[in-house]
C-alpha cells in the first residue's frame, strides 16, 4: 500500500509487555495461527499515514515476534507503570513529529481510523494530541466502568474523560435508581453518548512533557491517564469514527477477536 507525503514524520509505537495481571504473555497468544502482537503490527501498516512501527516491549521474545510481523522492536524498561511511559521512552530517542501510541491489544483497530487521528495533527502545526470516539450503541457498555466515556466541545476537542456515562441527562437521570438499568436499550437508541478508543497520536514534544510531569487528583480519581494532559491544559482533538475496536483483555476475548478478523477478510 502506497504511504502518504506526511507518513516520513508519523512513527507508531505500540506497547506491548509480557506481565499482564489478568492474562501474563498476552502480546504473544496465538489468534487465528499468528501472535496477537502481529495483528497490530499489520493494522499500522495497512495505516496509509504511519511511516514506522516500532514495538516497545520489556522482553525479548515479544521483541522477535514483532521482528518478524515486519515492526522495528525497542527494548525497554520493565519498571514501566504504564504503556504511556514505555511509548515516551521510545520517542525520547526518535526525531520524528508525531507518534502514536496504539494499544498491543487492539488487533482489530481498524487502519483508517488510525489515519483519521493522525490527519489533524498533520493539518494543524498547534495541535498537541488527538484520540477517537466512537458513538456508544451496546446498552451493556453505558454503566461500564471498564468502557470510557468523553464530551467535546463544538470544535471537537475533548472538554472530559469518564468511566460514568457523561453526559449527565436530566430527562435520564432523574428515574435512573428508580428505573434501575433495564431502560439502557431504550436510552443509548435516543440519546447520544460516545466511548473512547484509547489510541493516542502525539506531537512528540507534548509526550515528553507529558510524561514528565505527575498524575493529576483528576487522573487519580478516575484512573485515567488522558487525565493528566486535560488537567495540564493540552488541547486534545477527538475525532468521531465509525469503526469501533475489540481489545483482548482475557483469554475468552481471543475467540470474539478471531471472529471479528474472518469477518473482515470475507
Amino acid at each position: 500500500m502506497a504511504k502518504a507525503a506526511g507518513s516520513e514524520r508519523v512513527t507508531a509505537v505500540i506497547p506491548a509487555r509480557f506481565g499482564s495481571r489478568r492474562f501474563p504473555g498476552k502480546p504473544l497468544v496465538a489468534v487465528a495461527g499468528r501472535p496477537l502482537i502481529a495483528h497490530v503490527v499489520d493494522r499500522c501498516r495497512e495505516a496509509t499515514l504511519v511511516g514506522r512501527i516500532i514495538v516497545a516491549t520489556d522482553d525479548e521474545r515479544i521483541a522477535e515476534a514483532a521482528t518478524e510481523a515486519g515492526a522495528e522492536a525497542a527494548l525497554t524498561s520493565a519498571e514501566h507503570v504504564s504503556g504511556t511511559d514505555r511509548v515516551a521512552e521510545v520517542a525520547a530517542g526518535l526525531d520524528s513529529d508525531i507518534i502514536v501510541n496504539v494499544q498491543g491489544d487492539e488487533p482489530t483497530i481498524a487502519p483508517e481510523a488510525i489515519d483519521a487521528a493522525v490527519a489533524p495533527l498533520l493539518a494543524d502545526p498547534t495541535l498537541p494530541i488527538s484520540t477517537l470516539m466512537v458513538r456508544l450503541t451496546d446498552p451493556s457498555e453505558l454503566f461500564d466502568p471498564n468502557v470510557n466515556k468523553v464530551v467535546v466541545d463544538s470544535q471537537g476537542c475533548a472538554l472530559y474523560f469518564s468511566r460514568w456515562p457523561i453526559p449527565y441527562r436530566r430527562e435520564v437521570w432523574g428515574n435512573i435508581f428508580e428505573a434501575g438499568r433495564e431502560r439502557a436499550d431504550e436510552w443509548v437508541a435516543a440519546h447520544r453518548w460516545y466511548k473512547h478508543l484509547g489510541l493516542y497520536v502525539y506531537r512528540r514534544e507534548a509526550l515528553l512533557e507529558l510524561s514528565r510531569k505527575p498524575p493529576s487528583a483528576l487522573e487519580e480519581a478516575e484512573g485515567l491517564e488522558q487525565l493528566r494532559a486535560l488537567a495540564y491544559g493540552y488541547t486534545i482533538r477527538v475525532v468521531e469514527t465509525d469503526h469501533d475496536a475489540v481489545g483482548v483483555d482475557t483469554p475468552e476475548d481471543v475467540a470474539l477477536v478471531e471472529a471479528i478478523l474472518a469477518h473482515r477478510k470475507a
